[in-house]
């Protein structure tokens, strides 16, 4: 029997499948179709793509991370870990604010609600300078400013917390409509946070800073084989001493925020439960850095203490060391491959199609990556063929029985779907046999990224069709209940 939740969403029993042999597609909600010169949203067009990934007999939706965002639009360096970002609401949102609604959210109105949309007005007020540059009695959050600062910008303030209730509204539907059609809602949570964020700047006694709450240092990756100088990403370092003596009661209340939104959840850089690559904060670089090892094990165990079923995958991309992968099969997490990303002939390669492993999620290419149109079009001539030959042995007689194009991205596609990886996971893109004027995001690239949209009419009619066709030849379709209105 239906129930209704605190959210006024129906709690229905869910028709979620089981974790073995599951596909799906990446897709963010600001890449979905809309209006001309607007990203998509939570409107129409998202129940649509349920029906899409309905017929098409795909089982999980993965996006990136939902959180609102900087002017960058990267949602991987968000205002606050916890809020939705506003330009998911469709235009006529304010219809669905009724009081009955407000009125539950109010009531039960979550610990992060106020510190954010505070952060995001004070911001706006002050022409979106970071809160390390307000005036001293806001920045360090004296209870009288602050007061002060709320009754004069009440609205604005208690706007911001009408859009998260209604932006908590539609996901919730989202999700149970989705789990109603067997459908798994696969979130991306990024380890670190941004240090212009309502996170840092209301609990900046749980990160590394000084006096003047300046980072000591931030976080990045060492250099390597993609880049001569690492990659200096900026974010400020936990104080993980002070997380821990709190028993982590902060990474506690954003895992719970993140499963009520998602059946499965990625952690971005698992690698940095281990150890984080520390670098002085007046270092231009990443080269000088060091090592520091975390307490992730202790973190990870208290998680699964208090969720025991905890559905995390771990982003182990990159150069990944034993202790990494000791502390992953510890907890027993699956973690990624990246067809892309296997045939460089090394031996031991994790990603080539002979190393795939059953507890891992398999994808052809990531938000990260070239779509695999792009990526298989760069290479030269001699790798094309290595390659080809490697992929078409493997997968002409499924291309065929699934009367599938015999040309790229199909043969990596079905590769990944006939692996052992219990979890497949591909881009909208690569389905939609685009080339690299799609691509998503060009890593450390600041400009142009984050915007790809996708159209209806990319997709022909035949496409579900054949794509259920695969699942079913490769054992990852999905019996689903009845299309939902």
């Amino acid at each position: 029997m239906k129930q209704e939740t605190e959210r006024g969403i129906p709690s229905v029993e869910s028709k979620k499948p089981s974790a073995a042999r599951q596909a799906g597609v990446l897709l963010h909600i600001t890449s979905l179709p809309n209006e001309e010169g607007k990203l998509g949203c939570l409107d129409k067009n998202a129940w649509r793509f349920l029906d899409w990934l309905q017929q098409s007999s795909l089982s999980i939706w993965q996006t990136l991370p939902l959180n609102h965002t900087h002017v960058d639009l990267s949602p991987y360096s968000a205002m606050s870990a916890f809020a939705l970002n506003p330009a998911f609401l469709p235009d006529d949102w304010q219809s669905y604010l009724t009081e009955p609604r407000w009125q539950s959210f109010t009531g039960h109105e979550p610990h992060w609600l106020h510190d954010y949309a505070m952060f995001v007005v004070i911001r706006e007020q002050y022409q979106g300078r970071s809160w390390l540059d307000w005036p001293q009695p806001l920045k360090y959050r004296e209870p009288e400013a602050l007061d002060k600062f709320y009754r004069t910008h009440q609205a604005e303030v208690d706007l911001l917390k009408q859009q998260q209730c209604v932006l908590d509204y539609l996901w919730q539907k989202l999700k149970c409509d989705a789990n109603q059609r067997g459908i798994q809602l696969f979130g991306d949570m990024p380890i670190f946070v941004a240090l212009d964020s309502a996170d840092v700047w209301s609990n900046a006694e749980q990160f590394l800073l000084d006096e003047n709450l300046l980072p000591e240092v931030v976080a990045g990756v060492p250099p390597d084989y993609f880049s001569e100088t690492g990659q200096r990403w900026g974010n400020p370092h936990y104080d993980w001493e002070k997380m821990q003596q709190l028993g982590f009661s902060w990474w506690q209340e954003r895992i719970e925020h993140a499963l009520e939104q998602f059946d499965l959840l990625r952690i971005d850089h698992f690698r940095g439960l281990q150890a984080c690559w520390h670098i002085n904060a007046e270092e231009e670089t990443a080269i000088n850095g060091t090592w520091q090892e975390v307490p992730g094990d202790k973190l990870l165990q208290t998680l699964q203490e208090e969720f025991p079923d905890l559905p995390l995958i771990a982003e182990d991309l990159g150069v990944i060391t034993p202790e990494v992968v000791a502390l992953k099969e510890a907890f027993d997490l699956p973690g990624m491959s990246v067809l892309q990303f296997g045939f460089n002939g090394l031996p031991d390669n994790p990603h080539a199609l002979e190393e795939q492993i059953e507890n891992s999620v398999a994808y052809t290419g990531t938000h990260d990556n070239d779509t695999s149109v792009g990526w298989f079009t760069d290479l030269d001539e001699d790798a094309k063929a290595w390659i080809w030959e490697q992929l078409i042995k493997r997968t002409e007689s499924l291309l065929q029985k699934a009367e599938l194009p015999r040309e790229m991205p199909w043969p990596l596609i079905a590769a990944a779907m006939q692996s052992v990886a219990q979890r497949v996971v591909v881009p909208m893109q690569d389905f939609l046999m685009l080339d690299s004027e799609h691509r998503m995001n060009v890593p450390g690239v600041a400009e142009g990224n984050w915007r790809w949209q996708m159209e209806w009419s990319q997709i022909s009619e035949d496409l579900p069709p054949k794509i259920q066709q695969l699942l079913t030849l490769t054992e990852r379709s999905v019996a689903f209940g009845n299309k939902q209105s």
